[in-house]
């Protein structure tokens, strides 16, 4: 027991004449958290001075807090026991300046925090991106479009909330916790000792319902993520849904999802929320406890009636700092496991540098040679097998074949999304590693069988082929292209904004914009990867011809399923399982009745060849 446990709390020297996060819930864990927090500080390295003032306020804030109950203890012991008013009246003041200047302190750290953590993100999210920019197109290949986007939003948006709240109000609690043992040690050991007495009963209690609800809330999400997906893909179905006629067998299947749902996050949320009621209720047996043994001690005149006071205060602000602190290091290391997340997109090898004196093209005449290519994605199962062409300048060359054969590899190869293992593609003579790739790409025009436009305007879409075009340069390409005609009769022609994904456009209308596109950006080299294969007779034949508006005098790499398509191409190869096994005109290959002219029987048979 202290000297002081036996005398009345002392007043001021100025007056001595005055998260969320629910229990149970389960924990991403971050792999490496001293590698990810270092990697962290070096974005928030730049705003320290900030970050020291932060903590400073953090600091003030906690302090002044501390200061209420010792300055309730003092008003009972020392103005309203002996009836002092006029004392009472400046201690009751100066409880209002602690809350009010901890209040100040406290939106000052959030106001300058909320600066820091914007700013870092910021920079994060401009660096995710800007590495997006940078990699190869097999990384995208190998990751979903979903997975990166919740990079890119979830975590990015947790780092941020957590650079908010949790990482101040972790310091927050931790001064909390020690300032509050430290006063309560002050003003009576022996209640001190009392209320410890509860603490490792809490632990031990939520630790086992945490246990026991964790794999609830593991369920929980596990039934969430599939009904999600059972409400996208109803979403996305509605046609095939409507055509079958299976509303019911859906609304059926969904009821089945959403009730297993409701089951398990009944159990989940109800097992998690018995702690916090059984928590209160040992609190408030904790406090009478307190209040029995304060007030014992209080009749031996061993303490006073304003350290009982001040006692049970300190008591209720000392669990609740351990509860937050528990629950924002969850947050924590879950936000922490976001960024490990984030920075695996960093880390990964961007596109092969150019070679120092790479060349760049100009006055292409457009010869292409393939020498012996060979190449697999996985480094392991040939995709190509020898390939060997030969192009020459303003030439067609058509690429067909059974799905898988190869064909598409051939064009990623050309465009260097990927390079070969073995032998050399040439343009004009140059080996295409030795040329600039942006100067390489800006020779290439590709259409693709998927038309894909951005949520632009029509004659932004169009100008994305070279953005320093005029209007009227757009107007006169998309004329090229047979596309002037539907663009003029949109609500507002060519600054009608297109839809997410141009839902407002049919396939063929996209595909004539995707054309004009490429018409504008007037490539040396054209590359028609299964540009009609998604439209109707009709539509084909007008996208047919504003293809061969967008061939003239350029050589040309045509991916065609439907034969009609390629009639009049110089060459046509034939490939399979990644080897070219005929070469040569329609005419020809059709006489040899080998591959390519099962192909073309199977799509022409009741026609005379």
């Amino acid at each position: 027991m202290t000297s002081h446990d036996n005398k009345k709390m002392q007043p001021p020297v100025a007056f001595r004449s005055g998260s969320h996060h629910k229990i149970g819930a389960p924990v991403i864990k971050p792999k490496n958290l001293k590698a990810t927090l270092l990697r962290l500080w070096d974005y928030l390295k730049y705003q320290k001075i900030k970050l020291i003032l932060v903590i400073i306020m953090v600091i003030i804030s906690s302090l002044l807090m501390l200061a209420g109950p010792y300055l309730i203890g003092v008003a009972i012991d020392y103005y309203i026991i002996p009836r002092d008013f006029p004392g009472l009246l400046k201690i009751v003041l100066l409880l209002i300046a602690a809350y009010v200047l901890s209040a100040l302190a406290n939106w000052l750290q959030m106001y300058l925090m909320v600066d820091v953590s914007q700013k870092t993100v910021f920079k994060i999210r401009k660096d995710v991106f800007d590495k997006l920019q940078s990699l190869p197109l097999k990384f995208f290949d190998s990751n979903t479009r979903g997975e990166l986007m919740s990079r890119l939003t979830n975590d990015i948006d947790n780092i941020s909330n957590t650079l908010n709240s949790s990482s101040t109000q972790i310091i927050s609690s931790i001064i909390s916790i020690t300032g509050t043992v430290i006063m309560m040690l002050y003003l009576s050991p022996i209640l001190t000792f009392i209320n410890m007495l509860i603490i490792p009963v809490m632990l031990f209690i939520t630790g086992k319902i945490a246990k026991r609800s964790r794999k609830y809330f593991l369920n929980q999400q596990a039934a969430l993520g599939k009904l999600n997906g059972m409400i996208e893909e109803s979403i996305s179905g509605q046609r095939v849904i409507k055509v079958f006629t299976r509303e019911e067998k859906q609304i059926e299947e969904f009821n089945k999802s959403n009730e297993e749902l409701k089951n398990i996050g009944i159990k989940a949320l109800i097992l998690s929320g018995f702690i916090p009621p059984l928590m209160n209720l040992l609190n408030n047996i904790n406090f009478a406890f307190i209040a029995g043994v304060g007030g014992w001690l209080a009749v031996r005149e061993i303490i006073t009636i304003g350290v009982i006071a001040s006692f049970i205060n300190y008591s209720k602000q000392f669990t609740r700092p351990i509860n937050e602190l528990a629950n924002q290091i969850n947050m924590f290391q879950t936000a922490i496991a976001g960024a490990e997340r984030v920075f695996e997109i960093m880390d990964e090898s961007p596109e092969k540098e150019d070679e120092k004196d790479a060349i760049r093209l100009s006055n292409i005449s457009g010869k292409v040679d393939f020498e012996n290519v060979t190449f697999s994605y996985d480094k392991k199962t040939p995709v190509l097998k020898n390939i060997n062409l030969h192009i020459n300048p303003g030439e067609t060359i058509a690429l067909v074949g059974p799905t898988g054969a190869g064909k598409t590899t051939i064009i990623n190869l050309l465009t260097r999304f990927y390079d070969i293992d073995e032998g050399l593609i040439k343009i004009d003579g140059t080996d295409i590693r030795k040329i600039n790739r942006k100067s390489l790409r800006s020779s290439l025009g590709i259409v693709l069988q998927d038309a894909y436009l951005f949520s632009e305007s029509v004659r932004e879409n169009i100008r994305y082929g070279r953005l320093d075009a005029s209007d009227e340069e757009v107007e006169e390409a998309a004329k090229l292209a047979n596309a002037h005609k539907f663009i003029k009769r949109l609500p507002q022609g060519y600054d009608t904004v297109l839809s997410e994904e141009a839902s407002n456009l049919s396939q063929g209308q996209r595909q004539l914009i995707t054309i004009a596109r490429a018409i504008l950006a007037n490539p040396s080299i054209l590359i028609l990867d299964e540009a009609t294969s998604s439209v109707d007779t009709r539509t084909e034949l007008h996208i047919q011809e504003a293809m061969l508006n967008l061939m003239k005098g350029r050589t040309s790499f045509v991916i065609a399923h439907r034969l009609s398509t390629i009639r009049d191409a110089d060459q046509i190869v034939v490939i399979n399982d990644g080897k070219i096994i005929e070469k040569g005109k329609h005419d020809e290959l059709l006489k040899q009745r080998g591959f390519y002219y099962n192909l073309y029987m199977t799509q022409f048979k009741n026609q005379t060849i």
